[in-house]
């Protein structure tokens, strides 16, 4: 820690001390907390996190969360020692402060708007903030909180379809070639030989097929360290340019994906071409929803969630690459600086579309949407970096489409080439993606999804509010709305936990589903061992109880099932 005096080393009670009474400045107040036995601290006028600071003025920019990530990030000397490494936080947030009065991004005015914003919040660094904003000339442009990014987010615009992939084909010393050529670019070594035949043999997938019916399928195995994906870009970059996008690489591990976007700088080294020709795509889950977004910052605004971390959040939608809070730009630890206890509204699971909620065309922020940019972006890319589960849950619904007699041009349907890399995984894949787990916590998020928050005060947005302007005069969509939220209200309510499980062990299930829930309790507790991980048994044979209540619970979920996918299905015709 380090204050206006200077440096002292402290013992643990007296760090405590400062800890609590300030002013200080630290770098993650949570995880210093943590390290100092403490709990995590609300927002205090008196604690000035340098992390906080490093969000607002560089959103969207790597650091590590740490005194040195700091000093490093700001290619400030690297602090050695834990007293070098406290004197930086002042250098650091020095050099931050003055890049802020430079060149303030995306603009003097907004980030302004947002800084007064959070002053009025309680940030503690409102104050200096907003003092070197004002240093230089500043307009009056923003009449707002500034916070409403949604509204400045760019759109995407639709472009003609490229038509159908050729069919140019290529010898296999071309492939090994174009190894040659990537290893050079990316500063390697020439290809070993075992990598360089990988190149070559791979170069037999991308060759055009002779039967109908017969795709050219190719199952290969590398051990570790040979370099495959260099090995199998090669030839995959030889025939999206030859023959139009998109060839996809699909992963198992958002790590992998990672990895293989690092790859692709070899073959795209200017970052600008590579954002249009190496498209990272993933699920819906994964990306910024400016629709929660827009109302988490309505929540944050009336006190029920962070305002200040949404408005750090705000600053990074407005310069994201791509919108993607898991593994892209998003800082990992920015989540970690949320004000507690708001951080389970306010935080990245619930700023995401995580319930399949999306409208698609009949949201207000469908032109500006981060997937369907991403969707768009991989049209026309040369190489397309996505995940099994994504293609498994898109050939799923594009079969599902086909079957219906859609017309929409599925995307898995127009895939010529696509590479399964760690295609062992496969399976385990499919069985993540077809499946799902009934447990109280997902019953009430279900409800919540449908009916939308019914606690006294709470904002948010249930089937209703999101599709009945998109219904139209479709009666029977409408009629089957009403429906579905009559039915969802048989799956667990608020307060369901303390009702199916009470501490007094008085139980008080409403609906059928809680009635289910302390049934399958019953029999854990009957069967199962306490463990602090949590209790299982088998299955079979199962309680009388559970038997029974196994029913009413099966004929809930299928009223509710009914009017959501019957013929009149309030999701099936619905624009996009």
């Amino acid at each position: 820690m380090a204050d206006r005096a200077g440096v002292d080393l402290l013992r643990i009670p007296d760090a405590r001390d400062l800890f609590d009474r300030g002013p200080v400045i630290i770098a993650h107040a949570g995880m210093t907390a943590k390290r100092l036995g403490l709990n995590t601290p609300s927002r205090s006028p008196r604690l000035f996190d340098a992390l906080e600071l490093f969000a607002f003025v560089r959103p969207a920019r790597f650091c590590a969360p740490s005194a040195a990530g700091l000093a490093l990030a700001l290619n400030l000397p690297e602090p050695k020692g834990v007293e070098a490494q406290a004197s930086s936080l002042r250098d650091s947030v020095q050099a931050l402060l003055s890049e802020l009065a430079t060149v303030p991004e995306p603009s003097r005015e907004e980030a302004l708007a947002i800084a007064e914003t959070l002053a009025r919040g309680g940030w503690s660094w409102g104050p200096a903030v907003m003092g070197v904003l004002r240093s230089r000339p500043v307009g009056n442009q923003f009449r707002t909180s500034g916070l409403d990014v949604w509204t400045r987010v760019s759109e995407w615009e639709d472009q003609a379809p490229l038509g159908e992939a050729g069919s140019k084909s290529f010898p296999p010393e071309a492939a090994a070639a174009r190894l040659a050529q990537l290893l050079t670019t990316a500063g390697l070594d020439e290809a070993r030989p075992a990598q360089a035949t990988f190149a070559a043999e791979a170069a037999y997938a991308f060759q055009p097929r002779e039967r109908e019916g017969e795709p050219r399928m190719m199952l290969a195995e590398a051990g570790t360290g040979i370099g495959k994906t260099l090995a199998y870009l090669a030839p995959a970059s030889l025939w999206a340019e030859a023959n139009g996008p998109s060839v996809w690489v699909s992963t198992y591990t958002r790590a992998l994906q990672r990895q293989i976007e690092r790859e692709s700088h070899a073959l795209y080294p200017d970052p600008k071409v590579r954002a249009r020709k190496a498209v990272v795509r993933k699920g819906r889950e994964n990306y910024l929803c400016l629709l929660n977004f827009q109302d988490q910052t309505h929540a944050a605004q009336l006190g029920a969630a962070d305002l200040i971390g949404m408005g750090l959040t705000a600053r990074w939608v407005r310069v994201t690459r791509d919108g993607d809070m898991t593994g892209g730009d998003f800082p990992a630890w920015l989540p970690g600086l949320f004000a507690v206890p708001p951080v389970a509204q306010a935080g990245p699971g619930n700023l995401v579309d995580r319930r399949g909620e999306c409208i698609h065309a009949g949201c207000a922020h469908y032109r500006t949407c981060f997937v369907e940019k991403a969707i768009r972006g991989s049209r026309r890319a040369d190489l397309v970096i996505a995940n099994h589960a994504l293609v498994l849950t898109q050939a799923a619904f594009d079969g599902a489409r086909a079957a219906r007699g859609s017309k929409g041009d599925g995307e898995t349907t127009l895939l010529k080439r696509i590479v399964f890399d760690e295609g062992h995984h496969l399976f385990d894949a499919a069985d993540s993606a077809f499946s799902a787990a009934l447990s109280g916590q997902e019953a009430a998020e279900l409800r919540r999804w449908i009916r939308g928050p019914e606690g006294r005060g709470r904002r948010g947005r249930g089937l209703e509010t999101r599709l009945m302007e998109t219904l139209g005069d479709r009666d029977d969509a409408r009629r089957a709305l009403v429906d579905a939220t009559r039915a969802a209200a048989a799956l667990p309510g608020e307060g369901w936990s303390g009702r199916v499980a009470p501490p007094n062990g008085e139980v008080n299930p409403i609906g059928a589903i809680e009635h289910f829930l302390v049934a399958v309790i019953e029999q854990l507790r009957a069967r199962a061992a306490p463990s602090e991980v949590g209790m299982e048994c088998a299955a079979r044979p199962a309680l009388d109880l559970v038997r029974e209540t196994a029913r009413a619970a099966a004929a809930a979920l299928a009223g509710l099932a009914g009017p959501l996918a019957g013929p009149s299905a309030v999701f099936g015709r619905c624009p996009g």
